[in-house]
């Protein structure tokens, strides 16, 4: 059994195979990739990890050797800005904490059946045997979350580039900042201007204050170069798809970078030519 089936077997036996019921590709993904070859690094330790790692302790198929705390060279540069900039500030210093970055496709394809399986867990669906156009409407609120662990490198999930990270703001201590919403939460309280008219309701309210920190390491990610995913606040990219796509590049500058199917976990870039991905 490959890694994919073992993940879906962890998961809840739900099937990864792609069917009528997925979403259509998202609007970046006719973006054409031309990977530049820069490699896959691990982060330095100016940057905050949160620990332990939520997808490794599920048991998710990383491989021996392989690191989640890993991006592109030039990204983590521009993390290394966003952070500065953040500790920089002299009313209010924080900083950034890194809560994944990236991520192998079979990895990608064993988070997406456990996502599917908690949530069947939290509507008090049983998937065998469930009404198939609830199923459909379920597996594409979790894809609007979870990109589809495609293995073709025109279509690749965007955290197997090594340009897209996912992260949250935290004190200077490294005490996470409440956000307003955990991270891989699927619903509307995920979407970054979730708490904005709460907060322009009531300014002094704490949905006041998580819209605000939520604008406010937009802002820093953005002057660094990043580009939020319209679904999740706490999800950036600078050089994939969706980044080209928000910025109006005419390509990518990041595949899927890393060697599935048993192979060395050294990984490479892949890219070249046009092609679609999903987020």
């Amino acid at each position: 059994m490959g890694t994919w089936g073992r993940a879906r077997e962890q998961a809840g036996v739900l099937s990864l195979q792609p069917t009528a019921a997925m979403p259509l590709p998202r609007p970046w993904s006719p973006v054409p990739i031309f990977d530049c070859g820069e490699p896959l690094l691990e982060l330095p330790p100016q940057l905050l990890r949160l620990g332990p790692h939520p997808y490794v302790s599920l048991g998710a198929p990383y491989g021996a050797g392989a690191s989640p705390f890993r991006l592109r060279s030039g990204v983590i540069e521009r993390l290394l800005r966003a952070d500065r900039a953040l500790r920089a500030d002299s009313h209010q210093p924080c900083r950034l904490a890194v809560f994944d970055a990236w991520r192998p496709v079979a990895v990608q394809g064993f988070m997406v059946a456990h996502a599917t399986a908690e949530e069947c867990r939290r509507r008090g669906i049983t998937p065998d045997g469930a009404d198939p156009a609830l199923m459909a409407e379920l597996r594409r609120e979790v894809a609007r979350f979870w990109a589809e662990p495609s293995l073709d490198p025109a279509t690749p999930p965007p955290h197997s580039t090594g340009a897209a990270v996912d992260l949250t703001l935290a004190e200077p201590d490294g005490r996470p900042l409440a956000m307003g919403g955990a991270i891989d939460a699927i619903g509307a309280v995920s979407e970054p201007a979730h708490y904005a008219a709460a907060a322009m309701a009531d300014p002094c309210s704490e949905a006041a204050l998580w819209h605000q920190r939520r604008e406010r390491m937009g802002a820093a990610m953005a002057a660094a170069g990043f580009a939020r995913h319209p679904n999740e606040w706490w999800h950036f990219s600078h050089g994939d798809q969706l980044w080209a796509w928000q910025r109006g590049e005419p390509r990518a500058h990041y595949g899927r970078y890393g060697v599935e199917a048993g192979e060395d976990s050294g990984g490479r870039a892949e890219g070249g030519g046009s092609g679609r991905g999903g987020q």
